[in-house]
C-alpha cells in the first residue's frame, strides 16, 4: 500500500490536498504534519513513505533549507514542493535543491494526480516554465553543499538561530545548556566557513525564498 507524507501548516490546504490525492489514490496512506520539527518527526517514524509533499513555508521553514536538509537526512525518500510560489525561478530552485517534483498549489486534482504518478513511477515532474527556467547559480549551490555538512541538532539551532534566538533561550527550548549550544553554534561556523552567527544566518538565508528579504540577528555577547 503506498504511503504518503504531507508536511503544510494549513490545516484547510492540507484536507484540501488529501482529497485530491485520495480522488486519484483510494486506499492510500496519509500522515500530516504542520512544521519542519513535525515533519522530521514523521519522517523518522514512516522511514519507509513513498513520497513527502511538502510547503516551503511552515513554522521552522526556511525557503529550502528543510528540504536541502532533509535530502541528506532521508535521501531514499522522494520529494515533490506543493507550493502557492509559482514563479518559474523558485520551481527551478526547488528542483535543483533536490525536490522531484514541484506542483503550484493552484493545480487541479488531475494534474496533482499525474504528477504524484510521475514521481511515484521514479520521473521528475514540473511545469514547462520551471524546467526551462535558469538554474543554481555557483554561489547558491555552494551555501547548500556546506549546510548538508551540518548535523540535524546543529541545523535545528541555525534555524533557531535565524528566528533571533538567543543561545540561553535555544538551550532551554532543547533542554541542554548554554555551554552545549555554544558549541554547536561554534562548530556551525566552521563548517559554513563565516566567523560569526549573523554572517552563519545571512548565509543560510540565501536559501530563502526572497534571499533580499533576510534580516540578520544581532549578534551575541559572551
Amino acid at each position: 500500500m503506498t504511503t504518503l507524507l504531507i508536511a503544510d501548516d494549513h490545516p484547510l490546504f492540507r484536507e484540501a490536498l488529501r482529497g485530491a490525492v485520495q480522488r486519484v489514490m483510494p486506499g492510500v496512506h496519509l500522515h500530516e504534519a504542520d512544521s519542519v520539527d513535525a515533519l522530521y518527526a514523521l519522517v523518522d517514524a514512516h522511514p519507509d513513505a513513498d513520497l513527502l509533499l511538502m510547503d516551503l513555508n511552515m513554522p521552522g521553514a526556511h525557503g529550502f533549507n528543510a528540504l536541502v536538509h532533509l535530502r541528506v537526512l532521508h535521501p531514499q525518500l522522494p520529494v515533490v514542493v506543493v507550493s502557492a510560489r509559482e514563479e518559474p525561478s523558485v520551481m527551478r530552485r526547488a528542483l535543483d535543491h533536490g525536490a522531484l517534483g514541484f506542483i503550484p498549489k493552484s493545480a487541479a486534482s488531475d494534474t496533482i494526480g499525474a504528477a504524484i504518478g510521475r514521481v511515484l513511477d521514479g520521473e521528475r515532474w514540473a511545469p514547462p516554465e520551471a524546467l526551462a527556467a535558469p538554474g543554481i547559480g555557483r554561489d547558491e549551490y555552494e551555501v547548500a553543499q556546506r549546510l548538508r555538512e551540518l548535523t540535524p541538532q546543529q541545523f535545528r539551532v541555525l534555524q533557531m538561530l535565524g528566528a533571533g534566538r538567543l543561545n540561553k533561550q535555544i538551550a532551554y527550548d532543547l533542554g541542554v545548556s548554554e555551554a552545549t549550544i555554544k558549541a554547536h553554534v561554534t562548530a556551525i561556523l566552521r563548517k559554513l566557513g563565516v566567523t560569526n552567527r549573523t554572517q552563519a544566518v545571512l548565509m543560510a538565508g540565501r536559501l530563502s525564498v526572497d534571499p533580499e528579504t533576510m534580516v540578520a540577528p544581532p549578534e551575541e555577547q559572551d
